[in-house]
């Protein structure tokens, strides 16, 4: 392989190919780009154009790596037209791999519709640590064999729709109490730890026969004995773990190489993630940063198993198929409602509360916050407020108050004063495990002795931070349809099916 950028995936900004990287594309061959939602998605019939520019460039049998992170949940690469699937940990809380196989597959349409042919996922890291700000709902649960299991579905059924499937991030970052996109955080897991318990998601996907391995930036001293050390510069993580140990014949990837866990590290340039063992580095749309990247592998003595596995990827890869306007189709929605109805946990009703019966006189009151990107691999700021819309299906007088994600004190007061004259309140969090102002506001509203139902819109563990309250419920998404399915369920027209998957800090 003669491409001086086959080793790279490209990212660049804009809805339309920029003179500069088509210019690359054409000339240096890299092999593929990666897509961002917040940079590259306007709509679905966009976005086939793009990715059609995009292969227009390709050489003869050797089509370009398209690639999205495109998870579902909080992270929907796809964009407003996507089907809004809960995600993983709805799939973790619903318990059925049949189930995790046809969202998979839909998903798996939907990229192939506008011409995606790999998907960074599924994550496989577990929800060990409750104070992991970066992971959360991205993970199926925390027990090992059942996230295996659904780690391996969703790989059959990215497959089954002919995209690609990239396991992410090796060798697990589920303990991480940082983000590696600010900074590094470090695992102090030991090596049997990991063998028992993170690795299994990965053996599950790399059985089921996964195309690439995305590395993880955390430091993992318990396998490398280097506690400074990024796991995606590490050989022994990269390659005498995940080559020789678990004989994965796929491609490895690096995750961004912009993130603060390696953009920081002394002497880190694509040189040294190369000679750690990855096949493909992940570039930022950064000019300036990419450029430096690539510069560090210029002249770089080419690997041959690498090229090889590059080669076979992209020869193996399918082409763009179907109209964009299967994104978001009814049967897709359907697939959609039918996971969030068999998600949505009880976790109590000491209150007696449920199902709700209100006359048609009474005042529902209806809090949530406004929802943010908690982390950059976040897209929840592009999701509007709905769970108010959703119970006005089940009752007609309803008074909402979208609040601050991190409500001041005079707010706070003011939403309590408000709640005074509410015969019910509906009291909605996002992850209020982490901010404490959001888990002040419920004790407020829940000193005002109004009867109130409190549910965790995302991270299950928000009940660790209001344990004072009777009745409460797990939707483990704010996307429409988990509202849609949690509002049901509340005035007893459908039920709470889900399990919780996670066990760490959540009161009984």
């Amino acid at each position: 392989m003669s491409d001086s950028d086959a080793r790279l995936m490209l990212a660049f900004s804009g809805h339309h190919l920029p003179d500069d990287t088509r210019a690359r594309l054409a000339v240096r061959r890299p092999a593929g780009v990666t897509l961002f939602r917040f940079l590259n998605v306007a709509d679905a019939h966009q976005l086939r154009a793009l990715t059609d520019e995009v292969q227009a460039l390709a050489p003869p049998g050797r089509p370009f790596v398209i690639a999205i992170d495109h998870e579902g949940g909080q992270l929907i690469g796809l964009g407003a037209d996507a089907t809004p699937f809960a995600g993983n940990m709805a799939l973790g809380a619903a318990g059925d791999a049949g189930l995790a196989r046809r969202v998979a597959a839909a998903i798996g349409r939907e990229l192939r519709a506008v011409g995606v042919n790999v998907d960074y996922a599924p994550v496989c890291d577990l929800a060990t640590n409750p104070r992991n700000p970066a992971l959360g709902i991205r993970c199926f649960g925390d027990d090992p064999g059942a996230a295996a299991t659904l780690v391996a579905a969703t790989v059959r059924g990215l497959h089954d729709a002919g995209v690609a499937s990239g396991l992410k991030h090796f060798p697990g970052g589920g303990e991480a109490s940082a983000d590696p996109h600010l900074g590094l955080p470090l695992i102090e897991r030991d090596r049997a730890g990991f063998m028992a318990r993170e690795l299994e998601p990965f053996r599950a996907g790399i059985a089921a026969g996964a195309d690439l391995v995305m590395t993880g930036h955390p430091a993992v001293p318990g396998l490398n004995g280097d506690a400074s050390l990024p796991g995606t510069l590490s050989r022994a993580v990269v390659h005498d773990l995940l080559r020789d140990e678990l004989q994965f014949s796929g491609v490895t990837i690096s995750d961004a190489l912009d993130m603060g866990a390696v953009a920081g590290h002394e002497g880190v340039n694509g040189g040294r993630a190369l000679a750690a063992g990855q096949d493909l580095l992940l570039l930022p749309a950064d000019a300036t940063v990419r450029d430096t990247i690539a510069a560090s592998v210029a002249g770089r003595h080419a690997s041959d198993a690498a090229d090889a596995r590059i080669d076979g990827l992209r020869a193996g890869l399918h082409g763009a198929e179907g109209d964009p306007s299967i994104v978001g189709c009814a049967a897709h929605r359907e697939l959609a409602e039918e996971l969030a109805r068999r998600s949505v946990t009880l976790l109590r009703d000491r209150d007696g509360l449920l199902p709700v019966r209100l006359p048609p006189t009474a005042t529902l009151g209806v809090v949530m916050p406004r929802p943010v990107d908690r982390t950059p691999a976040d897209t929840s700021s592009s999701v509007a407020p709905g769970l108010a819309t959703a119970v006005r299906r089940h009752h007609g007088r309803v008074m909402e108050r979208i609040v601050d994600p991190a409500p001041g004190d005079e707010e706070i007061a003011a939403v309590a004063a408000w709640a005074e004259s509410c015969d019910l309140l509906l009291i909605g969090t996002i992850d209020a495990s982490f901010e404490p102002a959001q888990a002040a506001l419920v004790s407020a509203l829940l000193a005002t002795r109004r009867p109130a139902i409190t549910l965790a819109l995302r991270t299950p563990w928000d009940l660790s931070a209001y344990p004072e309250a009777g009745t409460h419920a797990c939707t483990y998404s704010i996307l429409p349809p988990s509202l849609e399915a949690v509002a049901g369920a509340l005035w007893g027209t459908g039920v709470f099916p889900g399990r919780l998957p996670v066990g760490a800090a959540v009161p009984a």
